[in-house]
């Protein structure tokens, strides 16, 4: 008997979702996943290492019920309005799997459509992948801006009708802000669910966190990675009608979100001025930085997010990804029609921002030969 015999046919051809690269490189300056350059409100650390007792041999609250309620109270509406899970990526998943219905004979197409634009988030068509459903990517605007309702519906690719719609905003891998109003209008034209992405909305102009209460069809996906620096606890949250929010939770895995994740994450909800300082200083240092690459020729994308994307000057964007490593700098590139020219940089410490434009002007000083990449 062969192994790969007994793996279905949907996972054999599976191309899985490749995370940004986790190097353990002594003084490596990592710019390459998006992640909180300042650390996590002193009282969230001590609230963690003080939950690190006996009652570890205990389960934690199955719907992380306590967590639900201050977050209900922070955006004013009712628990039965939100979802807790490992990750808004786990939630993205549990709406595939709860939405859409896997591709068979027979089946109507919307039923079975996930659609999202691209470029954006890379994990929605692997998703839908896994799961067997139809996806649909709609290209956005060369500028990544967002096609009007008008633009989709004469560009004939787009489906009104499609089961579950994923927009991310402010989008990933541009960084390129949308407003409220231009959601609101994509939202109104669509009949399946809709999830609004909103993993960068703490560095934005605007967010859409009413829409997710306004529109029975629409859910709004929060993290505490990005802008709270939880990325080691995975806790991401859903918003949106409590309909939608229990037909989720009936396929939650029981006890989806562990322990020292909820505490962690209440007890951020008590330091928020904290993380808002902070939400101000990786502003400025966006700036900062775009400011200063944009005077050495990179060409920089506005961005309402942690990261800019920039297209580099003088050598390939695969190039520059390479002699920034060779400084023991890591950004972000992707290898995809729509963004290989540039690079995703995501914004760190005024110091780290420092070293990155250092090596960049030396690097433009060295002479345009043909380099190998591998």
């Amino acid at each position: 008997m062969k192994p790969r015999s007994l793996i279905r046919p949907i996972v054999r051809g599976l191309h899985p979702y490749v995370p940004g690269e986790q190097p353990k490189i002594k003084g490596l300056i990592k710019l390459n996943t998006n992640e909180n350059p300042y650390p996590p409100a002193p009282g969230v650390l001590a609230a963690i290492k003080t939950a690190v007792d006996g009652r570890l041999r205990l389960y934690p609250s199955p719907t992380a019920q306590p967590l639900r309620d201050r977050l209900a109270r922070l955006h004013r509406c009712k628990p039965e309005n939100i979802i807790i899970g490992n990750g808004s990526d786990e939630l993205l998943a549990m709406a595939v799997r709860c939405f859409v219905e896997p591709v068979y004979p027979r089946t109507r197409r919307t039923r079975t459509l996930v659609q999202f634009f691209h470029p954006s988030y890379s994990l929605y068509p692997v998703l839908a992948d896994i799961h067997g459903a139809a996806r649909n990517p709609v290209p956005l605007r060369p500028d990544f801006g967002l096609p009007s309702r008008g633009e989709l519906k004469r560009g004939k690719q787009w489906d009104f009708h499609a089961a579950l719609t994923f927009v991310t905003t402010p989008n990933a891998p541009s960084g390129r802000g949308y407003s409220t109003a231009q959601l609101d209008e994509l939202c109104r034209a669509q009949k399946g669910v809709v999830v609004l992405d909103e993993a960068y909305v703490d560095f934005a102009a605007d967010n859409a966190l009413a829409l997710g209460l306004k529109h029975p069809h629409v859910l709004i996906a929060r993290t505490f990675s990005k802008a709270y620096s939880l990325c080691f606890q995975r806790i991401g949250y859903f918003v949106g009608h409590r309909q939608l929010i229990a037909a989720l939770d009936k396929m939650r895995d029981s006890y989806n979100v562990n322990g020292l994740g909820q505490v962690g994450a209440l007890a951020t909800l008590d330091g928020l001025p904290y993380y808002r300082a902070n939400f101000r200083k990786i502003i400025a240092t966006r700036e900062e930085l775009s400011r200063q690459l944009g005077e050495l020729g990179f060409q920089i994308f506005p961005s309402q997010t942690n990261f800019i994307l920039a297209s580099p000057p003088k050598f390939a964007a695969s190039i520059w990804l390479e002699k920034l490593r060779r400084r023991q700098i890591l950004v972000r590139w992707f290898n995809h029609p729509s963004v290989r020219g540039y690079l995703r940089i995501t914004i760190g410490t005024p110091e780290q921002t420092r070293e990155l434009v250092d090596a960049s002007r030396a690097i433009l000083r060295e002479p345009a030969r043909r380099l190998h990449v591998s």
